[in-house]
């Protein structure tokens, strides 16, 4: 048989995660912090407006028996998806006498945003705004969402997290330890508190810098350097309209995102990109050079300095709409919008279209669209075959090529001259799309746009493969499981991209390459996989691979505790469509003769 015609057995995820993971998280000091009191320290009264105005004390709460204070930040995706928890709680424990207040001490947060993002996320909780975060220094707070609970004497009890659902890199299905909620509890009861502190995690509160603008002529500046390199690297994401949960296109956003910026840059968790610098050179590697990273830490040593404005370079101009150009075809998912709940852990969701193809159709270039980008994970685009796909049933064996995958941030397939996909006659289109809530109950009507080019004008034939391998068992605890596959090549063929995917559990991914002449080759090693920024690696030109190559892929996983985003480390893994299961796939792109 020839491997290039035989059709992929599974479609899944290559793709990017939610906004969750655009801002991972973890627990390096950020910069102003100041240093939070001891359990049992007691929180002097404070006052301070809330974003309609209405002024609100701790000495007003004088007959509570517990008070919430919950530092937030609107454009924290942390913050987001807590906001439905920290309703239910505020609901369950007002009638004992607990009482409740959210505080923004976000210097770049407006009021008008603020309000906005109360209104539409339905944030039950009042909200005051923290001019100058002097609230946020009296209780050393430093990220959102940080909790800590008062008792009657204003002492603190409990400070850190709400739960353990979300954290570094991590969106469990459900919390599984309620560290807020138990606090509560046991302080009710006049018991002890079984957990007093938790390490904070979330975004960085964004504090007024301590900035000397006035030796700034030769230091790094926003406007002279940070601007460019924000702009080069950062701005195709974090502006309006697009997938970063804000936008880094202003002095005053960037100035209030200093700190975290620092940290994800310092910790490479920011351009998202996983390759090992050893290993192949891509044509789509975002990495921050190290002098572009020392600039940032100086700019931040200085207290983020704006610098003169006539300095700026002249704005991006990014393309809006359809990324690829306009389409020759919009195929929407479905008659009908997709209601996503606010919270829960929703199963891969499947729609089929007839696109009402009577010819072979040949795509030189598509570019799934997502409807509401805030709740997306990924969306594959497959081809189903005449008769394929016959009702329910069989989602989880989708026996299908794909024309295309849609993730945040990532580009459309855009192929070279003459390079095309073909959608045979008769064809279905199939949706795959993976949803993450994120605090809100929302919708989406999601697309995909295609451009097409006269069969004449086919050059090659761009086809998407892949080694697999489905019969392997994780064992419960193991931290370094190896599982491989391999794929033959039959006939000449030219590889355009690469791009591995396994779900939650993984840990490392490798595709090496023997050829013919017995030289052997690592073609891409992602040492430190993550589920949340599946990226494909993307070859500067087409590059030969002579039949007889033969392709390893080797993965390793990891079902331990020490793996934080590990659904269940008590229990073996098999294959499985749904990301608390697993997959081992190296998919690649190939383009050969034309069929």
């Amino acid at each position: 048989m020839n491997l290039f015609t035989k059709k992929p057995k599974c479609l899944s995820s290559v793709a990017l995660s939610a906004l969750l993971c655009c801002f991972q998280f973890a627990c390096t000091e950020p910069i102003d912090a100041q240093t939070t009191p001891p359990i049992n320290s007691v929180i002097d009264d404070f006052q301070l407006a809330d974003i309609h105005g209405t002024e609100h004390s701790l000495g007003e709460m004088a007959d509570a028996r517990a008070v919430v204070i919950v530092f937030m930040g609107w454009e924290c995706p942390m913050a987001k998806l807590y906001v439905p928890r920290l309703n239910e709680l505020q609901k369950k424990f007002d009638a004992e006498g607990v009482r409740w207040l959210a505080i923004n001490s976000n210097q770049h947060d407006s009021l008008a945003e603020l309000q906005a993002f109360v209104r539409r996320s339905e944030f039950m909780i009042p909200m005051l705004k923290d001019p100058g975060n002097l609230v946020a220094d009296q209780f050393g707070a430093t990220r959102t969402p940080e909790v800590f609970l008062l008792d009657q004497e204003r002492r603190i009890r409990y400070h850190g997290q709400i739960d353990d659902q979300y954290g570094p890199g991590l969106q469990r299905a459900r919390a599984t330890t309620h560290y807020l909620a138990d606090a509560i509890g046991d302080l009710l009861k006049d018991q002890p508190i079984a957990l007093e502190s938790t390490e904070p995690a979330g975004c960085i509160i964004g504090r007024v810098l301590k900035t000397d603008e006035s030796g700034t002529g030769n230091a790094v500046t926003y406007c002279n350097q940070i601007s460019r390199i924000l702009q080069d690297n950062c701005s195709s994401c974090h502006r309006e309209g697009e997938i970063g949960p804000f936008a880094l296109n202003s002095y005053e956003e960037v100035a209030g995102w200093a700190g975290m910026i620092q940290e994800v840059v310092n910790e490479g968790r920011m351009p998202p990109w996983h390759a090992n610098p050893e290993h192949g050179t891509f044509s789509n590697d975002c990495r921050l050079s190290r002098d572009e990273i020392e600039m940032i830490n100086a700019w931040v040593k200085e207290g983020a300095p704006q610098g003169d404005p006539a300095a700026l370079p002249e704005p991006r101009q990014f393309a809006t709409g359809w990324q690829m150009g306009e389409p020759d075809l919009v195929i929407p998912m479905a008659n009908k919008p997709y209601k996503v709940p606010a919270t829960g852990t929703v199963e891969y969701e499947y729609f089929q279209v007839d696109p009402g193809f009577t010819t072979d159709m040949w795509v030189s270039a598509a570019e799934c669209r997502a409807g509401n980008r805030a709740v997306i994970h990924h969306i594959i685009v497959g081809i189903r075959g005449e008769g394929e796909f016959e009702g329910e049933g069989v989602h989880n064996e989708l026996q299908s090529d794909w024309i295309a995958a849609s993730a945040p941030g990532s580009p459309p397939m855009l192929l070279p001259d003459g390079y095309a996909k073909r959608i045979p006659a008769g064809s279905k289109l199939l949706f795959q799309v993976h949803y993450t809530p994120n605090g809100t109950a929302t919708t989406d009507m999601s697309s995909i746009g295609l451009k097409f080019i006269d069969e004449v004008d086919v050059k090659k034939q761009v086809l998407t493969l892949k080694a697999l391998e489905r019969k392997f068992r994780i064992p419960a605890g193991d931290g370094n499981h190896r599982v491989e596959a391999r794929f033959h090549f039959e006939q000449d063929a030219e590889l355009l991209s690469l791009f591995p995917h396994m779900h939650l559990r993984g840990k490392s991914f490798r595709y090496g390459a023997k050829f013919p002449d017995g030289s052997e080759e690592i073609l891409l090693d992602v040492p430190r996989y993550d589920f949340n920024w599946q990226n494909a690696y993307l070859l500067p030109e087409p590059r030969l691979i002579p039949a007889g190559t033969r392709f390893q892929c080797v993965a390793h996983f990891d079902n331990s505790d020490g793996n934080l985003a590990n659904p269940d480390a008590t229990k073996s893994v098999r294959w499985g469509d749904q990301t608390w299961e697993e997959m081992m796939i190296g998919y690649f792109n190939v383009a050969v003769e034309k069929q």
